[in-house]
């Protein structure tokens, strides 16, 4: 049994405490979908009429609350869920940064292979079979919005600048020439979601507007984990699309256009980080960055079938830009398998110097080590997916138990409606007061704005009472059977969410009901700062057609993706990296390349000379 958060030296480690018993109740009424002119009008409706804008705000349970004063009036309000480590060792505190990632042991088997993996690429790299400039050379024509005709995959690139690419493609070639690579990322093509400054590219996330930051302290506005990236010599190809201010799960952004899902066109790739989601997904980068507020990350990688990764709170710096939500949103990568993923996130978890998070020492990802596998499944919770999801996410769990050395224990984590729609009160009333003039704005943002605004001081506060009563009955959870317990979900309770019509790409889409069934269980991270991980688990039969929403084989066109999702202890990433290394060789039958993906390796082959 692993050791507890009081024995760890964490500073901020909330007090273990388990929570109140709350009669479970659910007191959200369905919320019409709206979609196309009608958001439109709906939009203008609700920024005209406060009454309406309150009607919404009740209908939508954010009043409920209230009913749960008594539970939770003697609770501190808890507003930032940032919990730190101390050093674990001298040798740690004493280095300045991790070292750049080596490549892992080759005895090691690759159930992914039928993607690219950063490895993979390295190992190419040193054969001298591709270089650096071959694959940005193959992968420009794609990707592109500048061009005649677009490139085909442009739609998942929100801008792309084609001298920068190249520059840092060719200083990687040399490298390689010259037998001194930086490390196992060097030439390694990747990019980030429209949230993150760089130096050369505008920052809109995902809309019309300029947000692009600017430094006072530092010469350049490149966020840091970007630099660390690029100092450890990847190819970055730019900036990914996303759902405009990251406010719903879709990736649906009628100002730049919509990325469909690679593995069914007629579906969304799930958002907000539906560029990157897009990208992994199709092969066309083995590992990017994305961002996370509710599952921005975690659900376009359980949509997409690929690794996502949401890290603890301030784990990964915003500096020298500033994190607009910081009491739930997180940069986080993605990547088309485990170890891809692991190197990235050990790059980019290097800690600014304002930071309070140590060095995080490097990451030894081992099958065969030694540890505790202990997984806890809040049934009731778990059950609230549907049917097919639940079978798909159950067997995987069972096979990790028959197959890989894990135990089950039955857990209850109270409060959780509750506390779903206090996380979604929390990240609508932040973003309202950092986004008041919303005339720029998409419609279906207008409307998610406006209900923000009327939140009353004395609910957003019981919204902060309520995480300290979730935090501390977490806490008290891994008190109770170690630290090393990992919760697991399904990434979200329905599987994918399907494009209706065209006039929704055009204007839009607001489906209230839809958005609080994708973000069932991701949300729980984000409001108490915890890690968390998507994995794939399977595909399901899409809408419309035989079967649908049951579990669907190879055989079954345009099936959709599901994820399995495992939740740990304040900053116990790499217990989820190696967690994520038993659930891919356990799930490396459930998956497939999508449709559209691209076999980057043999156009840059053609590139070569």
């Amino acid at each position: 049994m692993g050791s507890v958060g009081e024995a760890k030296a964490f500073f901020n480690y909330p007090e273990p405490q388990e929570g109140p018993d709350v009669p479970y109740k659910n007191d959200r009424k369905p919320n019409p979908p709206v979609r196309g002119l009608v958001l439109v009008v709906a939009a203008m409706l609700m920024e005209s009429f406060r009454f309406l804008r309150e009607m919404v705000w009740r209908n939508a349970g954010f009043g409920s609350l209230r009913r749960i004063t008594p539970f939770i009036e003697d609770y501190e309000p808890w507003f930032e869920p940032t919990i730190v480590p101390y050093p674990s060792s001298p040798s740690t505190a004493d280095s300045p940064e991790s070292p750049l990632p080596q490549a892992p042991d080759r005895r090691l088997s690759y159930p992914s292979a039928r993607y690219y993996s950063v490895e993979d690429y390295h190992e190419l790299y040193l054969s001298g079979e591709v270089t650096p400039t071959d694959v940005a050379n193959a992968l420009l024509p794609l990707i592109r919005r500048d061009i005649t005709p677009r490139g085909p995959h442009s739609l998942a690139f929100f801008d792309t600048k084609v001298d920068l690419v190249l520059k840092a493609a060719e200083a990687s070639t040399m490298r390689y020439k010259q037998k001194c690579p930086l490390g196992l990322l060097d030439g390694v093509p990747t990019a980030v979601k429209d949230e993150y400054d760089m130096e050369g590219y505008v920052t809109c996330l995902g809309s019309r507007n300029d947000y692009t930051g600017s430094s006072i302290e530092e010469d350049v506005n490149t966020t840091w984990c970007v630099r660390k990236l690029e100092a450890a010599g990847v190819v970055n190809l730019g900036k990914l699309s996303m759902h405009e201010f990251g406010l719903d799960t879709t990736g649906n952004n009628p100002v730049y256009g919509t990325p469909r899902n690679p593995h069914n066109v007629d579906y969304y790739t799930g958002g907000s980080s539906s560029g990157t989601g897009y990208a992994v997904s199709a092969g066309l980068i083995p590992v990017g960055l994305g961002s996370d507020g509710g599952g921005s990350i975690r659900i376009p990688a359980g949509m997409c079938g690929v690794f996502g990764l949401k890290p603890t709170n301030g784990r990964i710096s915003f500096k020298p830009g500033q994190n607009h939500c910081v009491t739930c949103a997180v940069l986080g990568p993605m990547a088309s398998d485990i170890r891809s993923l692991a190197a990235m996130f050990e790059v980019i978890a290097q800690p600014h110097p304002t930071s309070h998070f140590p060095p995080l020492p490097p990451i030894r990802l081992n099958p065969t080590a030694r540890r505790a596998k202990l997984l806890g499944i809040p049934e009731a919770w778990f059950a609230r997916s549907t049917p097919a999801i639940q079978r798909l996410c159950r067997s995987m769990v069972e096979r990790l138990v028959s197959e890989y050395g894990y135990t089950t224990v039955a857990i209850d984590i109270p409060l959780l409606p509750e506390g779903q729609i206090a996380h979604a009160m929390t990240v609508l009333t932040d973003a309202a007061t950092l986004l008041p003039d919303t005339r720029n704005l998409t419609a279906a943002n207008k409307i998610l704005l406006a209900i923000g605004r009327v939140t009353p001081s004395t609910d957003y506060m019981l919204a902060q009472k309520l995480r300290r009563a979730l935090m501390q009955h977490l806490a008290h959870l891994w008190r109770r059977h170690g630290g090393d317990m990992l919760i697991v979900t399904p990434t979200t309770s329905c599987a994918g969410w399907p494009i209706l019509s065209a006039a929704e790409l055009r204007h839009g889409v607001s489906d209230g009901d839809r958005t609080v069934r994708t973000m069932e269980y991701v949300w729980l991270a984000n409001f108490c700062g915890l890690p968390s991980l998507s994995v794939p688990a399977g595909f399901v039969a899409p809408e419309g057609t035989p079967g649908a929403g049951n579990e669907a084989g190879a055989g079954v066109p345009g099936r959709v993706p599901v994820g399995l999702m495992v939740t740990a202890e304040w900053c116990a990433e790499e217990r989820l990296l190696q967690f994520g290394l038993d659930a891919e060789q356990a799930g490396a039958d459930r998956r497939a390349r999508p449709p559209v993906w691209v076999d980057v390796v043999a156009l840059a082959k053609h590139e070569s000379p």
